[in-house]
């Protein structure tokens, strides 16, 4: 009898766990919720004070059993490998938390977030946010549990999920977010990130970082209109540009190299070099450093503004330059010797040198990539604003970075690639329009941007790293 009957008696209609630190877990987020509801039901002054009480009521009762019946699973698994150990109380908690750590952490961390946004922001307290809220926990713990099928490809499809469940929850949040208009923001916006994340994607398959990008960005941007009204031609300086920003790739990637472990400050350093630099020299005779003024040529304003068009289609081309450029570097590293000699590379680079692969110009290769991809960014970005600021590419200082890390790239190298990244700038693009959305003022924004970064990253549940299995 015994431990058959104590579970059948502890999966009957109100199951409870073993654990009596789970059962009270369970009492204090199922109260936390009520309390949310019961808060937003009053705010709103829609329903009468008697059904705003039964409804919350209703709905502590349900999680509560909804969520010690999850408890009670989690804890038969545990106990399923090891029967002797079933009478070890700490042993089956710490089983249970190292199982599922991750995936308690992260809806903990956006529980703390919801709490945040509906304490600070007024307009958030509403019912259709809370069951929002609840639809994204649910589809979070489904993302954990399904995606152990998808050892391959895990971080992709975990993350795959996570933009599905930002789409839903913000389209359900936020009227005319599903518009034509807004779908076409977040994709040019989107497009900018992609270009200027290509760079940093290849660098982080090395093992590498390169934080002059946000510098070449900003640069490119004052200096193409700079040339411009001086007098060359757009098309020269355009293509003049781009090359400034090869060789500035250059100078990274062979001082990075010949100084290994210090690609961070290198790259920094430089960052700050050629935007101090170009200020000066854009700025002589004029009083506004860091800014040019000048008239943008049509084309170029074509092709990255929101109103630009494809072929006729009111489509900005960037958009199109984007979804080429990402096929062509998805399949290009995968198929192509160059791509595999990158992974071998960063998966393990004493192994690859023995093969004969060049680190050298791997590396430096990756980093002129990395160049000419920022100073395009800042060329489109141009096209894009319609006059030129120093300061335009500071935020992507930190967006190239999350958008690779949170779409699955190991900044440790030899692990991701390019299409993970574009799952990675399409979650950010997404989220930073959703909290546009909601109302949120700049340093919310900030706020929640940056909290939102640790649990998504923490999401993939990182392997260890290539060589380490070598």
């Amino acid at each position: 009898m015994s431990e058959l009957q104590t579970d059948r008696a502890r999966f009957a209609l109100l199951p409870i766990p073993r654990s009596i630190a789970l059962v009270w877990l369970n009492v204090v987020l199922s109260l936390i919720v009520a309390a949310i509801g019961l808060g937003v039901g009053f705010s709103q002054g829609k329903l009468a004070a008697q059904e705003v009480i039964l409804f919350t009521v209703l709905l502590a009762a349900v999680l509560f059993i909804l969520l010690n019946y999850v408890a009670v699973v989690f804890e038969a698994r545990a106990a399923a490998g090891d029967q002797e150990q079933t009478d070890a109380e700490s042993g089956r908690i710490r089983g249970l938390w190292q199982q599922n750590r991750v995936m308690i952490i992260a809806m903990a961390g956006l529980l703390i977030l919801y709490l945040l946004i509906t304490a600070g922001v007024p307009e958030f307290r509403s019912i259709k946010n809370l069951i929002a809220f609840l639809v994204l926990e649910l589809i979070l713990v489904f993302a954990f549990k399904v995606s152990g099928y998808f050892a391959d490809g895990r971080s992709a499809f975990i993350g795959l999920i996570v933009l599905f469940a930002l789409i839903v929850i913000s389209s359900f949040s936020i009227e005319g977010f599903l518009s034509a208009s807004n779908v076409r923001a977040i994709l040019l916006f989107a497009a900018f990130l992609g270009i200027a994340s290509i760079g940093q994607t290849m660098v982080a398959l090395l093992g590498g970082l390169d934080l002059s990008i946000p510098f070449v960005i900003g640069s490119s941007n004052i200096a193409l209109l700079f040339l411009i009204t001086v007098g060359v031609p757009s098309y020269v300086a355009f293509g003049f540009i781009l090359v400034l920003g090869g060789i500035i790739g250059l100078l990274n990637g062979i001082m990075s190299f010949r100084l290994q472990g210090q690609a961070l400050i290198v790259t920094l350093g430089t960052g700050f070099a050629v935007a101090g630099f170009t200020q000066i020299m854009t700025s002589i005779g004029s009083q506004y450093a860091g800014n040019v003024f000048g008239t943008v040529p049509p084309w170029l304003a074509n092709l990255a503004a929101m109103n630009g068009r494809f072929f006729g289609l009111p489509f900005p081309p960037t958009i199109i330059i984007w979804v080429v450029l990402a096929i062509l570097l998805i399949v290009g590293l995968r198929i192509t010797s160059w791509g595999r000699n990158l992974y071998a590379l960063g998966g393990n680079r004493r192994s690859a040198s023995l093969i004969g692969i060049s680190e050298l110009k791997y590396w430096v290769a990756c980093y002129v990539i990395s160049g000419v991809f920022a100073a395009l960014t800042g060329c489109l970005l141009l096209g894009w604003s319609g006059g030129a600021f120093i300061g335009v590419g500071d935020p992507y200082l930190f967006t190239t970075l999350a958008a690779v890390v949170i779409g699955g790239t190991s900044l440790l190298g030899g692990n991701g690639g390019y299409g993970f990244t574009v799952i990675g700038v399409l979650v950010l693009q997404v989220l930073t329009s959703f909290l546009l959305g909601i109302g949120l003022k700049y340093e919310w924004q900030q706020f929640i941007f940056g909290l939102l970064i640790l649990p998504m990253v923490a999401l993939y549940g990182r392997s260890p790293h290539i060589r380490s299995t070598v």
